[in-house]
């Protein structure tokens, strides 16, 4: 009887601590062969993270590769033209990213021997890199002990921690941020910042969530009560913004077509694009000094191209056979006629894009 009662007296097992199971989990079920993983180095890991910023993992990859073949390193991207930069950056969307790169990359040439900082502060500092970037950048090139809080991590850490409220707002990131770095292992800090965003991308996910695999279940707030479905809370609703206009696809007898470059500032500032306008009387007045004469406009199917702060809807004109005005040059200030061969070298929106490569295969 006595040592019955003895047994039962004895405190229930706890939990390993979260790092040590996430790390055990992440050695046999993680992400290994990412392209920025070989060699985790500190301008690849600059990169990646700056893509991965609002884009998932496997539209990444391709346009990394492609990024990193043309600007292998921090100086042959500061030395790009930002025309080579959007080009390569063609499609990603959110295109101040691509900007923000290309700034950061002249000032750490300037003022940082040619490289990126290794203090939270300075990487803090430079064009494009908040407070998980820089983390990130420290924790995987580096090894250093710094927290990060992306979308993904958000995610686990609201679930498992049980923490209320939208993680956008101030006093909700700031317990996130607290619980994000009181979890930092001692050892192996690139790959348990690798575990952590891998648990948020392939288990914890936001809809349908792996839970029976999860290796941190145990002691989940949010599936302990039945909050998994409530957790991160959503950001308030607002109402999405509507616009529309229309976009002149004019191609001359050569197959050229005609093209603006974005000089103000907007979501495609310097990015080649289609004339664009509110109505066709606009339109036409808009590339008066590049096409000859009048000419008649055939009506596309209307499409939706979404931003994160509206919805666009385009409406394509295509106008037949059109006449470049004589003399204008090839590089005429903000205007280009360019020859389908020549689509892929310049930074193109990703719905222009579409829309020319439907007009070859037509």
């Amino acid at each position: 009887m006595r040592r019955a009662h003895e047994s039962s007296l004895k405190p229930a097992l706890q939990p390993a601590p979260f790092a040590e199971r996430l790390l055990a989990w992440f050695d046999h079920h993680g992400r290994h062969d990412l392209p920025w993983q070989h060699p985790r180095e500190p301008y690849r890991v600059w990169l990646a993270e700056v893509m991965l910023q609002q884009t998932q993992v496997q539209t990444v990859i391709p346009y990394f590769e492609r990024f990193i073949t043309n600007l292998p390193d921090l100086a042959s991207l500061a030395e790009a033209s930002e025309e080579q930069v959007l080009a390569l950056w063609s499609g990603l969307g959110y295109y101040s990213r691509a900007r923000n790169l290309h700034a950061t990359a002249k000032i750490c040439l300037q003022r940082h021997d040619g490289a990126l900082p290794t203090t939270l502060d300075e990487l803090m500092a430079l064009p494009g890199i908040g407070r998980s970037t820089a983390g990130a950048i420290l924790a995987q090139a580096h090894g250093l002990p710094h927290a990060i809080l992306d979308g993904n991590v958000r995610r686990v850490l609201a679930r498992w921690a049980g923490i209320e409220g939208w993680p956008g707002d101030t006093t909700v990131q700031r317990s996130l941020w607290a619980r994000s770095e009181q979890l930092l292992p001692a050892q192996r800090l690139a790959d348990y910042t690798q575990a952590l965003m891998d648990l948020g991308a392939t288990v914890c996910t936001r809809s349908k969530p792996d839970c029976d695999h999860c290796p941190v279940k145990a002691d989940c707030i949010a599936l302990r009560d039945g909050r998994v479905a409530q957790l991160p809370t959503s950001r308030p609703r607002k109402s999405i913004a509507q616009r529309q206009c229309l976009m002149l696809l004019a191609r001359d007898a050569d197959g050229r077509v005609l093209l603006q470059q974005r000089l103000g500032p907007g979501v495609w500032q310097g990015l080649w694009s289609l004339p664009e306008a509110t109505d066709e009387a606009r339109l036409r007045h808009l590339v008066r000094s590049q096409i000859e004469a009048s000419f008649r406009c055939e009506p596309l199917p209307s499409f939706h191209h979404s931003f994160s702060h509206y919805r666009l809807e385009i409406t394509p004109l295509l106008a037949h056979e059109v006449k470049a005005r004589v003399g204008i040059a090839e590089t005429d200030e903000g205007w280009r006629w360019v020859a389908e061969d020549a689509w892929s070298s310049l930074g193109l929106p990703a719905p222009v894009r579409r829309l020319l490569t439907a007009l070859s295969s037509a």
